[in-house]
């Protein structure tokens, strides 16, 4: 019996102000809401000790309810009283503070200096010139598929893939109609073109899409889920329709594929993705049109061509690197290329997916956009490929990084979520978001006003590059394209600093392409791993 007291002692409390309250209550004929209180507390308890799920509960009736109740809350008080304002789990209350003061078009300067410890290991920095430049615009823009038919100015700063169905029909409406107010992009995910990307109103323009095509061809498939090429060339030709991007991983959750169930396939998302209404409806984890570096550049040639002409290419995490060695090995011997790759990093976010997948399966950002730029300039490709860049990808400072390691353009995803209002509830898989973006929950969707957040959405965007001219005129540059790894630098040691450019391996122009055995000259993953990969499987010669 030891421990009894202290164990149920919430039950002998409730029992005794039970057996109290109604003494009194039968004496006096008072205090019976007392009685009845603790009637039901007892009840709860009795119950707790009865049941057989939760051992917690029937050892410590009552009072283990206390325990569920401040877990439950524990991320709220975390956030509002313990976070530190620095620390990004996974964005920092600076981070978040900076996209609200910049969509609210609220003062983003801070007093007083900074509050990272310069002395650490990791920090960055940008060096700056004794005679900065004077920068005439911050719409800084760059032309994706310059020798294709219709080729796209892109800014180099655009809204990364969310699907609707992820987000709310208002959350992805108020995200178009910002791009539209700014000038910029908007990636429509996988679960393609809803009716929420288009304008309201027929005599509206909508804001510029790219159009991603995930291994489900949602949106152009048939009714055995196979790519349909009459479906797609209806909806790539749509004049809001830019750029079409085939998605083959995700940065969060990559070489895994997802199924919404049948009870969340309501006619919007059943109309936006060509799928019956309330049947299951699947992501596969791999591509049914293509199965190797071949034919996923025959595949890229055939939906340029159905689009007419509109830029073409790819999005992918970066997993094994014979991979992607096929793949520009492919480049080389059909002559087919794709006008960009998109590099999401392994820090990219999602609605939802596996733990495991989330934190120890892809490439971080850096490593994974270092790969791409080098493959393609070690086989003398690189000018005639765009590269875009997504993960974490918030200020004006995570773009100049993103662009001096090796981007032409950078995609935010969480970014612009936190603009609409996104609080970092974490509660995107739920259903029940707070702030109306990531549900489908009618009356949820409702607090979010699509006028006011298109408006917020276009402010981030507009003062996130005006930031970025700033930085770029202190460093004495006049465009974001002149970003070179030189211009970054980072501690390595507490009396120890490196150039980007010194601490990363970068290759020559043509490297990868020289008769000669070069690859003790290479990096270790490309002389590694450059020749077993072939252009005829994604798989490695054995």
């Amino acid at each position: 019996m030891r421990g009894f007291p202290v164990r149920y002692l919430g039950m002998m409390v409730v029992s005794l102000v039970f057996a109290t309250s109604l003494a009194f209550g039968l004496l006096l004929d008072t205090g019976w809401w007392m009685v009845v209180l603790s009637g039901a507390l007892m009840a709860v308890g009795i119950a707790d000790m009865r049941q057989k799920e939760h051992a917690l509960l029937r050892n410590y009736p009552i009072l283990a309810h206390f325990r569920y109740l401040l877990e439950s809350v524990r991320p709220e008080i975390r956030q509002y009283f313990l976070e530190e304002d620095a620390a990004a789990n996974p964005f920092s209350r600076n981070q978040r503070s900076l996209v609200y003061q910049r969509a609210k078009q609220a003062i983003d300067k801070r007093p007083f200096g900074t509050q990272m410890d310069v002395y650490q290991s990791d920090y960055e920095w940008i060096n700056h010139s004794i005679v900065p430049a004077k920068v005439g615009s911050h719409d800084f823009r760059i032309t994706i598929g310059a020798d294709r038919a219709q080729p796209y100015s892109a800014s180099i700063f655009n809204i990364s893939a969310m699907s609707f169905g992820a987000l709310s029909g208002n959350a992805i409406r108020a995200l178009n109609r910002g791009a539209q107010i700014g000038g910029f992009m908007h990636d429509t995910g996988e679960g393609s073109i809803s009716r929420y990307h288009r304008p309201e109103h027929a005599d509206e323009p909508g804001g510029d899409l790219m159009w991603e095509i995930g291994s489900g061809y949602f949106g152009c498939c048939n009714a055995d889920s196979s790519f349909s090429p009459e479906k797609f060339e209806v909806n790539a030709r749509l004049p809001q329709v830019k750029m079409i991007e085939i998605k083959l991983s995700q940065g969060a959750k990559p070489g895994h594929g997802g199924v919404l169930p049948g009870a969340k396939v309501s006619p919007e998302i059943a109309e936006a993705r060509g799928v019956p209404e309330g049947i299951d409806c699947i992501s596969p984890s791999s591509h049914s049109a293509f199965n190797s570096p071949t034919g996923l550049l025959h595949f890229v040639e055939q939906l340029r061509m159905l689009s007419g002409g509109k830029p073409t290419g790819f999005k992918l995490a970066i997993g094994h690197p014979w991979e992607l060695f096929g793949i520009a090995k492919a480049m080389l011997e059909t002559g087919i290329t794709p006008d960009f790759i998109v590099v999401d990093g392994a820090e990219g976010g999602t609605g939802a997916a596996p733990v495991e997948f989330t934190d120890h399966v892809g490439v971080p950002l850096q490593e994974a956009l270092l790969l791409v730029h080098n493959t393609l300039v070690g086989i003398g490709l690189r000018d005639k490929i765009r590269i875009g860049a997504s993960g974490k990808i918030v200020t004006a400072f995570d773009i100049v990084r993103t662009l001096a390691l090796g981007a032409d353009w950078c995609n935010s995803a969480r970014g612009f979520m936190f603009a609409l209002g996104c609080i970092q509830s974490q509660s995107c898989h739920t259903d029940r978001c707070p702030t109306g973006i990531a549900t489908q929950d009618p009356m949820r969707q409702r607090a979010l006003v699509v006028p006011d957040k298109a408006e917020r959405v276009a402010n981030f965007h507009r003062n996130t590059l005006k930031a970025l001219a700033e930085l770029i005129a202190a460093a004495g540059l006049s465009h974001p394209s002149e970003l070179k790894p030189h211009h970054l630098v980072r501690r390595v040691s507490a009396n120890q600093v490196k150039l980007a450019s010194a601490l990363l391996p970068y290759l020559e122009p043509g490297q990868l392409l020289s008769e000669a055995d070069t690859t003790q000259a290479l990096p270790e993953v490309f002389a590694k791993y450059w020749p077993i990969a072939q252009a005829e499987s994604f798989h490695p010669i054995r």
